[in-house]
């Protein structure tokens, strides 16, 4: 590894990178457990720049071998999806900020061995060139992106004619359902689901700049330990790295393993830098409120970032956000969210009317209780402190687990 970023270091389209550089991509390939650095021999995207107006840009990501790479074109809002073997991203985002015909860029691990490039457009447009270039003596390796404005039209087409099945996304079509371990008949089984990963950072710490996926998988870890020391329950992980999941995918892996809670953790930002504390939602085909509505729209956002296509919810997941036919389970959701809110009384900040609901897309299992738990916001400072605070996570996490008992002690005593 120390060789390839030797090799890196004096590489980056004709100019050397300096040694900070060099350090900032060594930490990228190391910081992360579970992430791309983790996958056997990942690439090294060392550098980056971008170059253009709102005609043309050029986008150059140096690379420390040749890598193989796909395209696609996906429709509202318009974005193209450029699809990578595992890669470890070693440059600063500074230099991929969003800038031309470009109005967002986000890039990431996607499921194992995969990684994407997501190009949000600011009008429709199509890469002119798309091709790995390199130097005459081999040793530098860089994907250049041309991308040109074209017409709705023509960006249509581009959509409708493509194809999905060349073997880069191929190899990002489904992960392996992680399983409970040591569960045993009887157990009740909970899904811990940590928000956000890969590809999807979340919000980003005020201060510290810690991104939301980093805090929320911390926590879940630390609450699937702690609901793992009481006798009859077993919790796991809907992602135990940095992984992307759509919301899909953590709805069926919790449905799958037959859980009795599903439990979302997430730590958002508001533009509203006073407002802290932890709020507890559950779903509802109308919003209890302007932030509840506006949190609910971001996070069903998520799949978006990470360049998945748009996929029309199946009728019985539409009857449940419109009609709320499953009102049993939407009745032990609202239990459980009471515990939680219980248990966090005179222990928790929260913030006013803690039990909040909206259409969260995470939330729809229909026979699942479910709730979204945000810790905090990031966007407050105080607030970030402590979700960084390891006593902290400590506490509320046996603050959660005693939520646990005492709605499950209630099923027991209901005959469930």
């Amino acid at each position: 590894m120390f060789k390839r970023l030797r090799i890196a270091a004096e590489l980056s389209a004709g100019r050397k990178l300096s040694f900070a550089a060099c350090l900032f991509a060594l930490a990228a390939l190391c910081a992360v457990p579970g992430s791309a650095a983790d996958i056997k021999d990942p690439l090294l995207a060392y550098g980056a720049r971008i170059v253009g107006d709102d005609a043309r840009t050029r986008i150059v990501i140096d690379f420390d071998r040749e890598p193989r790479f796909s395209v696609h074109y996906i429709a509202n809002p318009e974005r193209i999806v450029v699809d990578l073997p595992a890669t470890a991203f070693g440059f600063p985002a500074k230099d991929l900020a969003a800038r031309g015909l470009f109005k967002d860029i986000r890039y990431g691990a996607m499921e194992e061995g995969s990684a994407r490039i997501v190009l949000t457009a600011a009008r429709p447009v199509q890469l002119a060139m798309a091709e790995v270039q390199t130097d005459e003596n081999g040793n530098s390796h860089r994907l250049v992106l041309d991308a040109e404005m074209i017409d709705k039209q023509k960006f249509a087409e581009l959509v409708k004619t493509q194809s999905w099945t060349d073997e880069a996304d191929a190899a990002q079509t489904t992960s392996a359902i992680p399983q409970p371990e040591n569960s045993a008949p009887g157990d009740f089984v909970i899904a811990v689901d940590a928000g956000h990963g890969g590809i999807d950072t979340g919000a980003i710490g005020v201060d510290t700049k810690t991104a939301e996926k980093q805090v929320t998988l911390a926590f879940a870890k630390a609450l699937a330990d702690r609901l793992n020391r009481e006798p009859g329950i077993k919790a796991f992980l809907t992602r135990d790295d940095d992984e992307f999941l759509s919301l899909s995918q953590r709805v069926l892996i919790a449905r799958q393993n037959h859980a009795g809670l599903f439990i979302s953790l997430h730590a958002d930002t508001l533009k509203q830098k006073d407002i802290r504390g932890s709020t507890v939602y559950t779903i509802s085909d109308k919003a209890s409120d302007k932030l509840a509505a506006d949190l609910a729209e971001r996070e069903n956002l998520s799949d978006q970032i990470a360049g998945k296509e748009t996929v029309a919810e199946p009728p019985e997941v539409a009857d449940i956000l419109l009609d709320l036919t499953r009102r049993e389970t939407q009745a032990f959701s609202i239990s459980l969210a009471e515990n939680v809110l219980a248990s966090f009384k005179d222990q928790v900040g929260t913030i006013n009317n803690p039990h909040r609901h909206a259409g969260f897309r995470v939330l729809q299992a229909p026979d699942v209780p479910s709730i979204l738990l945000e810790l905090g916001f990031l966007s407050n400072v105080d607030d970030e402190k402590l979700l960084l605070d390891d006593n902290w996570r400590r506490k509320m996490a046996d603050l959660l687990t005693d939520a646990v008992k005492r709605y499950r002690a209630g099923l027991m005593a209901n005959g469930g």
